[in-house]
């Protein structure tokens, strides 16, 4: 194989001219691979640049145990070490998927390289630079996604216990529904006082408008329904058990019982109380599915006043406290998945800075999302979220009690790239952008973390 020709065809090494083609070639060496060969792995030190002459080789990363392509190079590509690279060791994993020749230079020729061949060196700086800035692009992409699919996941666990909800009853309901003709029927049949009926009725709807009672507890409730179910049994009601529940659940007594008994008269006791049972059940279905919805539509409200739809993609005045809120409505799976508790310090005084809110509710995102992720295998799980008023800006401050970041590497986590989660589950860019999203308000955001406590404080200034 003519290595100056093969070298030529690249598209990125077409314009340098052959005398400096010619140094590499003589500084340089050609190795063959078969399919399936693997070229590096991850943590394998990068020692040289290479250039495909004929072949592909796939690159991959390790996500979750499994392998997943990111890239292929393929004749005439450029990859490895380049001058002026800091590129120490490999990401991901590079694997042959075909046989393939490659052309190889030691980074140790570099200095020499940027001395004598000018062009070369211009053309392999302005590739790396181009690498550089797609690769980047990638991972964010790819941190978009992750977040994307974190969100969507706590979303869809987050929507699916109304919307059971609202089948569950909705069923329960329609069956409840065929029993009402008869039990109205049993009723009509009752020759009953008007002014009666209407007492009763009184009594009925403003005991359902009432809705459910939810102040009492196991024990309680417990209590009351043998109370009343005594009650009705001393009253030869015999069938109690099927309606104390609802009975209890709405707040009846049993002076509020002897009540009705008197105004009705015994023999239609027992039609009336199967009356009142079917009314009960029956605003509890409502007020069952009401509450789901309503759920339901405070959850879809989040996410829009998150992600920020409804409004113009400039500054605005903003309730750091909503913007928060919202965020962890949005995260309310995870952060429950985990056990952790919200400690909520908020200044009820705080006043509103002008911000991007979309991007802003990407910083408490992260934020929170990282808080979440390091409490996951502490023993105490609480995050901290205080807000103050200073002169001149207001403070967010995020503790947790997690394991905190080691203090050789804090200088660090800011840093593009930089993570200390496991392959897989993060990229390095999510403080990266807090960063620079913080920065883009003239803001500041600082770390003071040891073990037990991390705390993010973020200074937001005000007009």
């Amino acid at each position: 194989m003519d290595i100056l020709t093969a070298l030529k065809d690249s598209s990125e090494l077409k314009n340098v001219p052959d005398d400096q083609l010619q140094w590499l070639i003589d500084r340089g060496d050609c190795r063959s691979f078969s399919a399936g060969d693997m070229l590096f792995k991850k943590d394998d030190p990068i020692e040289s640049m290479y250039v495909i002459m004929e072949g592909a080789l796939q690159f991959r990363l390790e996500q979750s145990g499994q392998f997943r392509e990111i890239s292929q190079l393929k004749k005439g590509g450029i990859g490895g070490t380049l001058p002026y690279s800091r590129t120490r060791l490999a990401t991901g994993f590079g694997i042959f998927i075909e046989p393939t020749t490659m052309f190889f230079l030691h980074r140790d020729h570099f200095r020499a390289m940027t001395k004598e061949c000018f062009e070369l060196t211009e053309t392999l700086v302005h590739f790396m630079t181009s690498r550089a800035r797609n690769f980047t692009a990638f991972e964010q992409q790819t941190e978009k996604m992750a977040a994307l699919g974190r969100i969507s996941a706590g979303l869809a666990h987050e929507l699916n216990n109304p919307s059971a909800a609202i089948v569950r009853s909705a069923d329960a309901f329609k069956q409840h529904l065929s029993s009402t003709p008869e039990r109205f029927k049993r009723v009509m049949s009752l020759q009953l006082n008007p002014v009666s009926v209407d007492v009763c009725n009184e009594l009925f709807f403003r005991k359902a408008s009432a809705g459910v009672r939810y102040d009492l507890s196991p024990i309680q409730k417990a209590d009351a329904e043998d109370t009343l179910l005594n009650w009705l049994e001393d009253h030869d009601v015999n069938d109690g058990f099927d309606i104390v529940g609802n009975l209890v659940d709405f707040g009846f007594t049993t002076e509020e019982l002897e009540f009705i008994l008197e105004k009705i008269g015994a023999e239609g006791f027992f039609t009336v109380l199967g009356w009142l049972d079917n009314v009960l059940t029956t605003e509890r279905f409502v007020s069952e599915i009401s509450e789901a919805s309503k759920r339901i539509n405070d959850i879809v409200n989040a996410v829009k006043s998150y992600s920020h739809l409804d409004r113009a993609s400039e500054r605005q005045k903003s309730d750091i406290h909503e913007g928060i809120r919202k965020t962890l409505m949005i995260m309310a799976y995870k952060i429950k998945k985990n056990g952790i508790t919200i400690l909520e310090n908020f200044d009820p005084t705080l006043p509103e800075p002008k911000v991007f809110v979309g991007e802003l509710n990407q910083v408490w995102t992260n934020l929170i999302d990282n808080a979440v992720d390091a409490l996951e295998n502490s023993a105490v799980k609480t995050l901290e979220i205080a807000t103050s008023h200073k002169i001149g800006f207001v403070e967010i401050r995020l503790i947790d009690s997690g394991a905190g970041i080691p203090s050789d590497i804090q200088s660090n986590i800011f840093e593009p790239f930089f993570t200390t989660k496991p392959m897989g589950k993060g990229t390095g860019l999510g403080l990266n952008a807090v960063q620079r999203i913080i920065q883009q308000h003239n803001g500041d955001i600082k770390v003071v973390s040891e073990p037990g406590r991390t705390e993010f404080r973020v200074c937001l200034p005000l007009e």
